[in-house]
């Protein structure tokens, strides 16, 4: 389940900041035609903190209607408190998720002990396998590799989302933790390299718009083919430094506009991508190979 090119889906809005379900559906058609190995649904890039819990949940639902089985949906469902991402995590699994996506609790900085407690009783109110999110560039909080690995042993969390961008993180967490426990990049600009010391796949930004070649990378990466993995990554390399010129998921949203496959809706308090920068997410998408519309 937890292997290969992840797309974190941007969430489509209507002009009134309403969800447009119909650019839903065609999001999810074009990942299924591109190649995406799973999709995670309600993550960071699509938004998360301003989605209303029926909102995630007809989401979830519907992606799992559309993709009828040939790839898992993963669910975003962490939250900063404990209760709210049982709760989050209890409506997610009723709607359909084949996974969950729980990031690290954000702002009230809980130690490793919170965080091994934290994760531990979201683990046990459910019944569908969780992916650890370690993201401390967003959350400020860190959960160190002897934590993960404290949590691997649980029998339903299965993975980690590891955005530091350290490779020797990487390692090291898979070093600690038990055999078959999957590590997953969180960071397109290293992910190839990731892979290298054994991760199994990203959950990506730069999916969204170049499905097709981050599956190609990731594919080439999990037949050990590193140094082939690394050319196919290699014109992706402007786009994966320019979706994050702005902060994730502002330059996204505009370049998934400009292949147009959603309205360039944002909810405040993100707003669009900044003129001055339009020019240089565009030219990193031709480098890409990505025509915009």
């Amino acid at each position: 389940m937890f292997k290969g090119s992840i797309p974190a889906l941007v969430t489509p809005m209507r002009g009134d900041g309403a969800i447009d379900f119909e650019a839903w559906d065609r999001l999810i058609d074009f990942h299924l035609a591109e190649g995406s190995d799973a999709v995670v649904v309600g993550g960071t890039t699509g938004e998360s903190p301003t989605l209303e819990r029926n909102e995630l949940e007809e989401l979830v639902r519907r992606a799992k209607a559309r993709v009828a089985g040939r790839i898992p949906v993963i669910a975003g469902s962490g939250t900063a408190g404990t209760a709210k991402s049982i709760a989050l995590s209890r409506a997610c699994e009723a709607a359909g998720a084949d996974a969950l996506l729980v990031v690290t609790p954000y702002y009230n900085r809980p130690t490793q002990e919170g965080l091994f407690q934290h994760f531990t009783a979201i683990a046990d109110a459910v019944g569908i396998p969780l992916v650890l999110y370690n993201v401390p560039g967003r959350t400020a909080c860190d959960m160190l590799p002897a934590t993960i690995a404290r949590l691997s042993r649980h029998p339903r969390i299965a993975a980690v989302k590891e955005a530091t961008g350290d490779i020797s993180r990487g390692a090291e967490v898979l070093k600690l933790s038990r055999k078959g426990f999957v590590l997953l990049s969180g960071d397109d600009a290293t992910a190839a390299a990731l892979m290298k010391v054994g991760s199994q796949g990203v959950i990506s930004v730069t999916a969204n718009v170049a499905a097709r070649a981050m599956h190609e990378v990731c594919m080439a990466g999990l037949r050990g083919a590193h140094d082939e993995a690394a050319a196919l990554d290699a014109p992706l390399t402007a786009l994966h430094r320019t979706l994050f010129v702005e902060p994730n998921p502002i330059p996204v949203k505009w370049a998934v506009h400009r292949i147009k496959l959603v309205g360039p809706t944002l909810r405040l308090p993100l707003v669009p991508l900044s003129e001055a920068n339009h020019a240089a997410v565009e030219s990193a998408m031709r480098a890409a190979g990505v025509v915009a519309g």
